[in-house]
């Protein structure tokens, strides 16, 4: 099984605030039913790594969850990164940058 690398931004609109977090709060409680999926959280996306059928899934629960929650409507990117090379996790791939630029 070859893991992918998939950066996610799932963003309610219709909601009645400019205020989103608490769409995507409820987004990512989804993600603690797969424990095979890790993720980290920045200000734009969120990054997941693991089988990328699961995360196929674990996103579209993820946007369902936000229109549970209420939002009218809910516009989704996805950027993958599927290497079939060799397996390299987001840490690895941070650390090969790092080998090549150095302050």
């Amino acid at each position: 099984m070859k893991k992918v690398i998939v950066a996610v931004s799932i963003t309610p609109i219709g909601t009645g605030s400019a205020s989103v977090s608490e769409f995507i709060a409820e987004s990512l409680k989804v993600l603690d039913k797969y424990p095979d999926i890790k993720y980290e959280i920045d200000p734009m996306f969120t990054i997941l790594y693991g089988d990328k059928e699961k995360i196929f899934k674990a996103i579209i629960k993820m946007q369902e969850a936000m229109f549970k929650k209420g939002a009218m409507r809910v516009s989704t990117v996805i950027k993958i990164d599927e290497r079939r090379d060799k397996e390299q996790s987001p840490l690895d791939k941070i650390e090969s940058l790092k080998k090549h630029f150095k302050k």
